[in-house]
C-alpha cells in the first residue's frame, strides 16, 4: 500500500489557536479520502512558533538549528502540505512568511498544496487569493482550487458536518486528495531527448 506523507503548517501563535483547530480539521478530512481511496496516510504538524528562534537565528547566522532542519528536511521530503497562517495586517503573518523563506525555494516545486487562513472578519478571507496564493504560485506549487478561510462565525458551534465551514474543509480536502493521487507527487515529466536529424531522417526511411 503506497503511502502518502503530509506536512501541516500551522503558523497560530496563540494557545489553543483558530489556525491550528483549522488546521487540524484539514488535516482530518484530507486524511480520511486518502485512506478511503487505499492509502497509508502519515501526518505531521508543525506549529511554527515553536520554531520562532530558530527561524530568526537562521537569517543571522545563515544556518538552520538541527531541530530546525529536521523540519526544513520533513516538509521537503512530504508529498503535499497543508498551509494555514492567522491574517495580520491584511496579508500571511511575519512568521509564516519568514518559514517559508527558510526554505530552499526550489523544494517546494510540484507538491500539492492547500491553503488555510483565519482571522478576526470575514473582510480578511481574500488573503488567501491576493497574498497566500500568489506566494505559492511563485514557488511553483499545485494548490487546490479552494481554499479555505475561517473567521468567529465560524466556530463555537455545534458542528454536525453540514456548516459551510465544514462543507469548505470537505471539498478542499477532496481536492487536496485528488492532486496526491493523480500521480507521484512532485514528479517530473522526463525530458524529451532531442535526436540528430540524420538519425530521424534514417528511422523515416526505415519505415517505407
Amino acid at each position: 500500500m503506497e503511502t502518502r506523507r503530509i506536512t501541516v503548517l500551522s503558523a497560530g501563535l496563540g494557545v489553543p489557536s483558530s489556525s491550528r483547530l483549522l488546521a487540524d480539521q484539514l488535516a482530518a478530512a484530507t486524511e480520511h479520502r486518502l485512506s478511503a481511496a487505499g492509502y497509508d496516510v502519515s501526518v505531521d504538524v508543525v506549529e511554527l512558533r515553536d520554531f520562532a528562534v530558530d527561524i530568526a537565528n537562521n537569517f543571522v547566522t545563515g544556518y538552520a538549528s538541527p531541530r530546525l532542519a529536521d523540519v526544513i528536511t520533513g516538509v521537503e521530503a512530504s508529498d503535499g502540505i497543508i498551509a494555514v497562517s492567522p491574517v495580520f495586517s491584511a496579508s500571511y503573518s511575519g512568521l509564516f512568511k519568514s518559514f517559508i523563506d527558510v526554505l530552499d525555494p526550489k523544494s517546494l516545486e510540484g507538491k500539492a498544496v492547500l491553503l488555510g487562513a483565519t482571522g478576526g472578519t470575514d473582510r480578511h478571507q481574500m488573503v488567501l487569493e491576493y497574498a497566500m496564493r500568489p506566494l505559492f504560485s511563485y514557488l511553483r506549487t499545485r494548490m487546490t482550487a479552494t481554499g479555505v478561510f475561517a473567521g468567529p462565525q465560524d466556530w463555537g458551534n455545534n458542528d454536525d458536518g453540514g456548516s459551510p465551514l465544514s462543507a469548505r474543509i470537505d471539498r478542499a480536502a477532496a481536492e487536496l486528495a485528488d492532486l496526491l493521487t493523480g500521480g507521484q507527487p512532485g514528479s517530473r515529466p522526463a525530458v524529451a531527448q532531442s535526436l540528430p536529424f540524420e538519425q530521424l531522417l534514417a528511422g523515416i526511411s526505415g519505415g517505407r
